[in-house]
């Protein structure tokens, strides 16, 4: 789940942002997972979709399992809750994989025959090179590994809501972007027409001679990145400089 850190204000004209950080009370997000998880846990049992073995056998009766579950919901539960040690940004790319991918590359297929499917995967246990590995399953248990990251028929991969609506997303997006002082998101092809007409000599002399904004030191066009009120302190944050490296050889 990504939720954005903030939202429009009642009447639509300033973006109210959370407090600095914080986002989620951790206490309340765990105890809410608790309430979902079991009632969900009681609802799939009366449904008669869960399954024990075992010493747990005696659970398939109503009452037993109650029983089992009413000290859990006076534990208080943990929720992992952490900042991201990459940042926002590696989040997004590492839920991309997923939202946008499905099982297996084919560059990852290396061979199909009577033997099974051969195909690369990777072993984080190992470093280096040789954690690229190599492996043969045969084709039914191949097929079976697919589908169970097949979603089941009824279940969407992506799901939005709040302001990120299907009906008001593009206008929710375009006014948040205002707000904050982003550069509007421009289509593919106003790029493409534009690098075409940038391919023009007269046009570039033209815009060279009304560049705005241009830098006191080299002349170039500066590209505006926030813009604030006077007093208020700015949001954007620079771009940390890298350490130098030094190394002694003495």
């Amino acid at each position: 789940m990504i939720v954005p850190g903030g939202g429009f204000s009642l009447d639509r004209k300033s973006w109210v942002e959370c407090r600095p950080e914080f986002f989620l009370s951790v206490r309340v997000l765990s105890r809410l997972f608790r309430r979902l998880l079991l009632d969900k846990l009681a609802i799939a049992h009366k449904a008669r979709q869960l399954e024990f073995f075992g010493k747990h056998a005696k659970l398939v009766h109503p009452k037993a399992f109650a029983a089992y579950l009413a000290p859990l919901r006076n534990r208080e539960w943990v929720v992992y809750s952490k900042r991201p040690f990459g940042g926002p940004e590696e989040v997004l790319r590492y839920l991309a994989r997923y939202t946008h991918r499905v099982a297996i590359s084919n560059r990852r297929l290396v061979a199909c025959d009577e033997k099974g499917v051969t195909f690369k995967w990777k072993d984080y246990r190992v470093e280096g090179a040789e954690r690229y590995k190599t492996m043969t399953l045969a084709t039914g248990e191949f097929i079976r590994r697919f589908l169970m990251h097949v979603l089941p028929a009824g279940f969407h991969r992506i799901r939005y809501y709040g302001m990120l609506n299907s009906s008001k997303r593009a206008a929710n997006v375009a006014r948040a972007r205002e707000l904050l002082a982003l550069a509007p998101i421009i289509p593919i092809d106003a790029i493409k027409a534009a690098s075409t007409k940038a391919d023009d000599p007269g046009t570039k002399a033209d815009e060279q001679k009304t560049a705005k904004h241009p830098c006191p030191c080299c002349g170039s066009r500066m590209i505006i990145i926030e813009t604030f009120a006077r007093g208020s302190q700015p949001k954007h944050q620079p771009t940390p400089v890298a350490a130098a490296i030094r190394i002694d050889t003495s």
